[in-house]
């Protein structure tokens, strides 16, 4: 809504994970909008050794609708858009001029495209028509609970698991609020993290911070990170 895009996108989410933000695919994409590692840097999203912004329900989701609204920009029609995000948008623009054609349903009729990606764009459509009349297909489903949290700022790096024993929150709760963090810890580099707790514990979690010690990497980790950043420069 907050970027004018039809409301049923948001079931490309349906199709790419079930809307699991821990789904992983054989091409290393992650999170409920499956991003890539680049495009996900590319639209600000954070992916590091500490945190996988691409896993945040939230975060991806606005930097998805930032790349669908470039998308359309771009191919001007939401089966040509839909199916360059499954395919990348410089297969779909060659697939159009290798066969000289303006829509999605005329690439998909060539060899140009993938079958994945020909698939792609009804499974779409098929799963939206499913999600908008359950009733009708058989699907009997309780509404779900809203996803609420209240956020604690944290000013250095400390265990999960030692604010759950503190606060006296299930640890499991505390982690699926917090998928994006990758090893179960606030990261290191960051004096302001916005940590997601449950609703009514905001305030507990605040106060059992101060006697939390601050966790320290191994050097082993250090290491790693270190070599990745020179690598990768």
């Amino acid at each position: 809504s907050e970027f004018n895009l039809p409301s049923d996108l948001v079931y490309l989410s349906l199709v790419e994970s079930g809307f699991n933000p821990h789904a992983y695919s054989r091409a290393r994409a992650t999170g409920p909008w499956q991003f890539m590692k680049g495009t996900a840097i590319l639209y600000g999203l954070r992916v590091d050794q500490y945190v996988d912004e691409r896993r945040d329900p939230i975060k991806s989701t606005i930097a998805a609708a930032h790349y669908l609204r470039d998308l359309y920009d771009m191919f001007g029609a939401w089966p040509l858009a839909m199916a360059a995000y499954n395919a990348g948008e410089g297969k779909v623009m060659r697939a159009l001029q290798k066969s000289r054609a303006d829509s999605f349903w005329e690439i998909a009729q060539t060899k140009h495209i993938r079958r994945e990606t020909k698939e792609y764009v009804p499974r779409f459509m098929a799963a939206t028509i499913i999600a908008n009349n359950p009733d009708q297909y058989g699907f009997l489903q309780e509404p779900p609970a809203p996803h609420q949290f209240e956020e604690v700022i944290v000013h250095r790096s400390v265990q999960l698991q030692q604010i759950a024993v503190a606060a006296g929150i299930p640890f499991t709760e505390l982690s699926r609020l917090n998928p994006e963090l990758r090893r179960d810890v606030t990261p290191p580099d960051d004096q302001n993290y916005h940590l997601k707790v449950p609703v009514g514990s905001q305030e507990t979690v605040a106060q059992v911070l101060e006697k939390i010690p601050t966790w320290k990497p191994t050097p082993l980790l250090v290491k790693k990170g270190k070599n990745r950043s020179e690598s990768s420069g």
